[in-house]
């Protein structure tokens, strides 16, 4: 059996959700490896972040994004609202007053606590609907291509509105 892998660098926009096609990228990998037959896992690493496999929809909001990924969005956040205020105040107990003297105290705080800003850690929603949806898909390859069909796509999306940032997300592929 053969692994590949292929790391896949990406940016989040920060305000709303990001997300981001990868489909390209991964057929890429999967053409890039040589292999044939067998699976190909993408995974991200990041607790705000998910990837999963859905159908491509062709129509778009002005700002790009697809209707599935804001109906996606809207159910999700009927049952995780968006964090807007900090805890203890609104729904949340994350990120509480230890987590914040432990980000303050980061050689690099200031990229995460601006001026000292708490309300730039105020993410919880976002590491819970990376939760709930995951951070993986696994999908068939054969005849050295992603077995899907015509619709199906891969997104990878972060979550976490308090700012734009460099993400990136793993392609695994193995088989024969």
């Amino acid at each position: 059996m053969k692994i590949y892998k292929e790391q896949i660098n990406l940016k989040s926009h920060g305000g709303t959700p990001t997300f981001i096609n990868i489909t390209p990228e991964v057929k890429q990998a999967i053409a890039n490896s040589g292999i044939q037959s067998g699976i190909v896992t993408i995974i991200s690493p990041h607790t705000t972040c998910s990837v999963f496999f859905e159908e491509f929809v062709h129509d778009l909001t002005e700002d790009g994004t697809e209707f599935l990924q804001i109906d996606l969005n809207a159910a999700l956040c009927k049952i995780i609202p968006d964090q807007t205020e900090i805890p203890p105040a609104g729904p949340y107990m994350y990120p509480g007053p230890e987590h914040y003297a432990d980000v303050a105290s980061w050689p690099d705080a200031e990229a995460y606590l601006p001026g000292g800003d708490k309300t730039a850690l105020l993410n919880c929603d976002a590491h819970m609907k990376a939760t709930l949806l995951g951070n993986s898909a696994t999908l068939e390859v054969e005849g050295g291509k992603l077995a899907v069909g015509t619709t199906g796509y891969v997104y990878f999306v972060d979550f976490d509105r308090t700012r734009e940032r460099g993400r990136r997300c793993r392609v695994i592929v193995m088989g024969e």
